[in-house]
């Protein structure tokens, strides 16, 4: 079976989660995470540290694929245009290195990684850890941005079968 190398996204305006795993479709192994902690440079300057990093770091650990989390509904719209920005900063690294980008929801990230989609941080760092079997403390962007990389691994996988039953 082929493993694939898949670049997973938490975005932020002020910390950017990112964890990059290798899946064969049963196995998924860490391969690295980080978070980009933006401080407080200019909302711009951050933007662009998002992008120049990205591309860093697809250069550097060469994934083949791109998962990022999808804006959720917030109550300030104006984190929300953030959010977005931070988003689209992502993804055009993403898209200009070559990869292709799938999107998920908050929901749909947390349903693959605990089988609920109501299920807090704290759960998400624990089935993270378990899945990856990793140990010591997982910072919460990072640990959403691996939850990010395995709910792709596991949806795309699913689709790759359903296709080939399919056919």
């Amino acid at each position: 079976m082929t493993t694939r190398r898949i670049l997973g996204i938490d975005p932020g305006s002020r910390i950017t989660g990112i964890g990059i795993i290798d899946t064969d479709g049963r196995r998924n192994q860490h391969v690295f995470s980080t978070c980009l902690r933006l401080g407080d440079a200019s909302f711009p300057e951050r933007l662009g540290t998002i992008f120049s990093e990205l591309t860093r770091i697809i250069r550097e650990y060469q994934p083949i694929e791109m998962a990022i989390e999808s804006v959720f509904v917030s109550n300030n719209p104006a984190s929300a245009l953030k959010l977005g920005q931070a988003r689209g900063a992502a993804i055009c690294a993403g898209v200009i290195a070559g990869l292709p980008v799938a999107e998920y929801s908050p929901k749909e990230v947390k349903q693959a990684t605990v089988g609920k989609g109501g299920a807090d941080k704290a759960q998400v760092q624990h089935m993270v850890k378990l899945l990856l079997s990793l140990q010591g403390r997982l910072q919460v962007d990072t640990a959403d941005a691996l939850a990010v990389a395995l709910c792709h691994a596991h949806a795309s996988h699913l689709q790759q079968r359903l296709r080939s039953t399919v056919a």
